[in-house]
């Protein structure tokens, strides 16, 4: 049985911190219990290019978390358009790194189309969560 749990923030830079926070907790909560590093990383990432360019201004952005098995995905979803890329810049560039750095830590990244916006998700093969935590079905 998959696990899903989402949340939506403002257009706010304190959002990002709050993503984490909520992903963290989810994610101790099912039991996943490895590859945290990882994950929050790219959720940072992801939100931060969800408030700098993938959300209107007055809009929010939403963060989905799934667990299932082995797999955890995280999901960030805004209503902007644009299309992400990763950027191959140089080392004196002071941003266009983030997807960069979300492609070589996550085990799959990509991109859903939707109308409006997208959802930019990530993956991450882990150990299965602990079987001592009590699941709660996402609620």
């Amino acid at each position: 049985m998959s696990l899903l749990r989402q949340r939506r923030f403002p257009r706010s830079p304190r959002s990002v911190r709050a993503a984490r926070v909520f992903v963290l907790e989810t994610l101790t909560q099912w039991g996943y219990l490895d590859r945290h590093d990882d994950v929050l990383i790219c959720v940072s990432e992801l939100a931060t290019n969800a408030v700098l360019h993938g959300v209107p201004p007055g809009r929010e952005f939403r963060v989905g978390v799934v667990g299932d098995g082995s797999l955890i995905r995280v999901e960030v979803r805004a209503s902007g358009g644009g299309d992400p890329e990763i950027v191959r810049g140089t080392a004196e560039e002071c941003g266009g790194r983030g997807l960069r750095i979300v492609s070589a830590l996550a085990d799959d990244l990509g991109v859903t189309r939707q109308n409006p916006g997208k959802t930019v998700w990530t993956e991450f093969k882990c150990g299965l969560p602990a079987a001592s935590e009590v699941r709660d079905g996402g609620r």
